[in-house]
C-alpha cells in the first residue's frame, strides 16, 4: 500500500525547494472537509476551489453547503489566494450513475463510482484551465477510502495529462483539526455524507438507537 502522506510531504518539499506557488483546483464536498485542507495546502499553492457535487440530496442541502463554502473562504486569512468555482444543481448526474446500485450500503462501489464522478470533473476542470495540479478534500474523513480517492487519482491523472495531487487528509490530525476549525468559524456540519442512500442509512440509524 502506497503512503499517501509522504508522496505528498516529496511532493510539497520539492516546492519550497524550488521556490514556485503551483496553482490547484481542489474538489471540495463542504466547507468542513475543506478548513483543513486549505489551512494546510495554501502554504505551497494558489487554490481554486471546485464545488461540484451531484450527490448532495436534496437541493436545498446543497445550496446551503455551496454557500457555507463561499462565506468561509472570505473569512479565512491564507498565505495564497483561494478562489471558487460554484456548480448548478444537476442531481441527475449522479442519479443515472448509481443506477442499480441504490440498495448498497455506504461505502460500497456506489461511494467508489461517486468519487470518481466528482473528482474526474475536477480533473476535465483543471485540464481545460490550465491548472498544475488538481485533488479533493475527500480523504480527510475516515469514513472515506484514501486508497480509492487516490488510486483514482492516479488514473486521472493519466487520463487528462493533468498532475495529481496524492493526499492523505486524515493523517497529521488533520480530520481533528477540520473539526477545531468547524467550531472556530462556527461552520455548518452535515450528518450524513450527502446522497440520499447515505441520508436514508443515517436516519435509520438514528430511529433505531
Amino acid at each position: 500500500m502506497k503512503k499517501y502522506q509522504a508522496l505528498l510531504d516529496n511532493i510539497l518539499t520539492n516546492i519550497e525547494q524550488e521556490n514556485i506557488t503551483p496553482t490547484l483546483l481542489l474538489h471540495s464536498c463542504c466547507a468542513p472537509c475543506s478548513s483543513y485542507t486549505l489551512e494546510y495546502l495554501s502554504k505551497y499553492f494558489k487554490i481554486t476551489i471546485l464545488y461540484y457535487n451531484p450527490n448532495i440530496y436534496p437541493e436545498e442541502e446543497f445550496i446551503k453547503r455551496q454557500n457555507e463554502q463561499k462565506e468561509f473562504i472570505k473569512k479565512l486569512k491564507t498565505k495564497n489566494p483561494v478562489n471558487l468555482i460554484e456548480t448548478n444543481y444537476e442531481p441527475k448526474i449522479f442519479y443515472d450513475m448509481a443506477r442499480g446500485l441504490e440498495n448498497l450500503k455506504e461505502g460500497d462501489i456506489r461511494c467508489y463510482k461517486c468519487y470518481l464522478l466528482r473528482m474526474e470533473k475536477a480533473a476535465l476542470v483543471a485540464k481545460q484551465k490550465g491548472f498544475d495540479y488538481f485533488t479533493t478534500t475527500l480523504s480527510i474523513s475516515p469514513y472515506k477510502n484514501a486508497t480509492w480517492i487516490n488510486e483514482i487519482g492516479e488514473e486521472l491523472e493519466q487520463k487528462y495529462q493533468v498532475k495529481y495531487l496524492y493526499t492523505d487528509l486524515k493523517k497529521k490530525n488533520g480530520y481533528k483539526r477540520s473539526i477545531e476549525l468547524s467550531h472556530e468559524y462556527n461552520l455548518y456540519r452535515q450528518d450524513y455524507c450527502g446522497c440520499i442512500y447515505s441520508k436514508v442509512e443515517h436516519d435509520k440509524r438514528v430511529s433505531e438507537n
